[in-house]
């Protein structure tokens, strides 16, 4: 018996070490996003945070019982215990269920309950399921579990039915959050294959944008989950509003330009947490690049079904002051039903700005790439270059050398451009701190126009600065150009449309003492700017280029010239607001957030012709897990490099200027974290860390691998 007793311990002890190992191979590579990047190994080991759900099968019986069969595991494939009673963490899961009628293209809910408001009294609308039904473990992780919802007698046996599911893992007890996960399943109940699907969107599309698609506390997770519930079947009853994706969607990301908005009707919904307006929604791409979301690459089955099968709803909830049974605001007339739609506003056609799908909503810059065909709308492009920097040493007057070209390489006079000015600033360590001479009124830069540069017949043009590089100068400089100029496409015809152009700021560095050339540190790229923007241009096309932006928007400068001019009185006599480029970029990002936090002073900067930029309305598109919006947690939309972090190693940095901030001038960490971090309680404690002799003491808390590390609080 002792014998057998030691045998039995020894195949118990290697099942243990086989399951070790088996657990070790698969583990889990967690990112500087988790929590658990940061977290005690010993403890991430025993937990394995994360939430995985996999629905492996459904069924719905003759009754119209609905069963579905899924597993729980971790991330790495590991099974998990529903009750949290034999692996960390309790999981809380929804069910929902939905089908897609015999000849359509949308969803019905089987999972419903009813809601009431003022405007549409009670209605039935999809919902789901927060457990309620029988569940039965199958151990292993595996569960089966029969819905309380039931297809109603006399159900379509032989359509796409889709069963989805959303679960939260409760680790907040080990301080590594919660994880939410979905999953969804299409099955045609009688057994045949499925061949009919709702797919116009992928999750990874919108998440260009969003990151991390989910809605309603994490129990809607990915478009495929979205699109069940969100269909004609769903209207908000309190304010009337159509909750079918295709009007939602379309309005929520047109939100100030809907023309029932700009007429004085606000967009709102009525959601879980209240109402939420969407009037102020502008969005970062232009609503007119409908392929943005509508991605043709994607693989998507019904990708081109916006280009063919144009619909009254569709194109109605973004042009709602159109009547399509009045004919009100419609040239084509009154529209009874869709059957007509597609004969006027076919996918494409020859020219821009007509009738069609593509043509109607085109960016006029965007003309050229989606009408290459048409040399009517062929824009000859701008495109400046800097070739050279000569008498370039600290006292000099320095030249640049360049070339202004079409996209076909032929010289553009000097006398076409709007505007053709370089500017220079220095050292590329920060910029900010340099004075190029009493006559220089922008403060650590000096922009001057090249409009009257000598050209040789070749195209290369040269400009001598008036302002010399500062005697006693060291290190890196660095100059940069910008070029505009007005173009006109269809010319000659009804259709003609005049915009401006501008071209790429190129910029070069170069060396003020002969030292080794040393570019300015990167922190984010403009194709991480672009994942939202698409083509980021500013100033009236006249700035795109991130490394060209830094220069005026320095540590030294503030809105002081444009300020007298604001046209609302009351802001020509408030301090200058700070718009150092990481201030100015993390306040308007944060615009919601930051107004929230510090309603005493809104960012709000005066632009030229003394415009109000009012930012507290922002809404970034970034999610957090949990479905809210504005959630700036994730750096890395923005920052390359692990630029955010309190480096030790990033010295030199100038004090940066902020008159409308708690603390004149901030210190520069302490002004980057103030871009979101903006309440008065927060400034104390950046101004209570910092020495007037030896500086900001960020880094002992705040640095790569410190307890308090920029990633490890914020990540989720």
């Amino acid at each position: 018996m002792k014998r057998l007793s030691l045998i039995f311990r020894v195949a118990a002890f290697v099942a243990l070490v086989a399951l070790c190992l088996t657990a070790q191979s698969k583990k889990f590579a967690y990112g500087p996003r988790d929590k658990a990047f940061y977290a005690d190994p010993a403890l991430v080991a025993f937990v394995n945070p994360g939430l995985a759900i996999n629905i492996t099968s459904a069924t719905i019986n003759s009754a119209g019982a609905i069963t579905v069969n899924y597993t729980l595991t971790d991330p790495s494939g590991l099974p998990l215990d529903a009750a949290g009673q034999n692996t960390p963490g309790a999981i809380s899961l929804t069910y929902f269920a939905a089908y897609i009628p015999k000849g359509q293209e949308q969803y019905v809910s089987y999972t419903t309950s009813t809601a009431t408001g003022a405007v549409l009294g009670t209605v039935t609308r999809p919902t789901f399921e927060e457990g309620g039904g029988k569940v039965t473990s199958l151990g292993n992780g595996q569960y089966s579990y029969v819905m309380l919802t039931t297809a109603p007698a006399g159900f379509d046996p032989t359509v796409t039915t889709t069963i989805g599911m959303s679960g939260s893992r409760n680790l907040t007890m080990f301080n590594l959050g919660t994880d939410y996960a979905g999953a969804s399943f299409n099955f045609v109940p009688n057994g045949s294959a499925v061949t009919v699907t709702r797919d116009v969107i992928r999750t990874a599309t919108c998440n260009r944008c969003h990151d991390q698609l989910a809605f309603h506390g994490g129990h809607a997770v990915g478009i495929n989950e979205c699109v069940m519930c969100h269909q004609p079947q769903n209207v908000d009853p309190v304010t009337g509003n159509s909750l079918d994706l295709k009007v939602m969607a379309h309005k929520i990301h047109d939100g100030s330009s809907l023309p029932s908005v700009v007429a004085g009707t606000p967009y709102q919904i009525s959601g879980h947490s209240g109402i939420t307006d969407f009037s102020k929604v502008i969005d970062p791409a232009s609503v007119q690049r409908c392929e943005v979301c509508h991605d043709q690459t994607t693989g998507a089955a019904q990708a081109t079904a916006f280009m063919k099968e144009p619909t009254r709803t569709a194109c109605g909830s973004c042009h709602d002051d159109v009547n399509f049974a009045t004919g009100l605001n419609h040239p084509g007339g009154i529209q009874n039903d869709d059957t007509q739609c597609a004969n006027c506003h076919i996918p494409q056609g020859q020219e821009p700005f007509d009738a069609s799908i593509l043509g109607a909503h085109v960016v006029t810059t965007d003309t050229k790439a989606l009408y290459p065909q048409n040399p009517d709308t062929l824009i000859a492009g701008i495109n400046l270059a800097i070739t050279g920097i000569n008498n370039n040493l600290a006292g000099q007057k320095p030249t640049v050398t360049f070339t202004l070209q079409d996209d076909s390489g032929n010289n553009i006079p000097l006398s076409k451009p709007d505007t053709l000015s370089f500017s220079i600033s220095g050292p590329t360590t920060d910029y900010g701190a340099v004075n190029f001479g009493a006559n220089s009124t922008t403060p650590g830069y000096v922009t001057e126009s090249a409009l009257g540069a000598t050209c040789a017949s070749s195209g290369v043009c040269s400009y001598t600065f008036t302002h010399p590089i500062p005697a006693g100068s060291a290190g890196t400089y660095t100059i940069g150009g910008e070029a505009r100029m007005s173009v006109t496409v269809l010319a000659g015809t009804t259709e003609a449309q005049t915009f401006e152009i501008g071209a790429a700021n190129p910029v070069l560095n170069f060396s003020v003492d002969g030292s080794p050339v040393t570019p300015r540190r990167t922190v984010v790229q403009e194709s991480n700017c672009n994942n939202c923007h698409v083509a980021l241009s500013l100033h009236g096309g006249l700035r795109n280029n991130v490394a060209y932006c830094v220069i005026c928007h320095n540590p030294s400068n503030t809105d002081f010239t444009t300020r007298p001019t604001a046209t609302v009185a009351s802001y020509q006599t408030q301090p200058p607001q700070g718009i150092n480029f990481n201030l100015l970029v993390h306040r308007i990002h944060d615009g919601v957030n930051a107004a929230t936090d510090n309603p005493k002073n809104p960012y709000i900067v005066i632009g030229h012709g003394g415009s109000v930029n009012n930012f507290s309305g922002t809404l970034f598109p970034a999610m957090s897990p949990s479905g809210s919006a504005t959630y700036m947690q994730d750096c890395s939309l923005c920052h390359v490099n692990s630029s955010e972090q309190n480096d030790l190693s990033i010295t030199a940095l100038n004090p940066v200027t902020d008159p409308q901030g708690w603390v004149n001038p901030n210190q520069p960490f302490s002004s980057a974290c103030s871009g979101c971090h903006v309440s008065e309680l927060e400034a104390a404690h950046m101004l209570s860390n910092t020495s007037s002799t030896l500086g900001e003491a960020c880094a002992v808390c705040h640095g790569s691998g410190a307890q308090f590390s920029v990633g490890s609080v914020h990540a989720q």
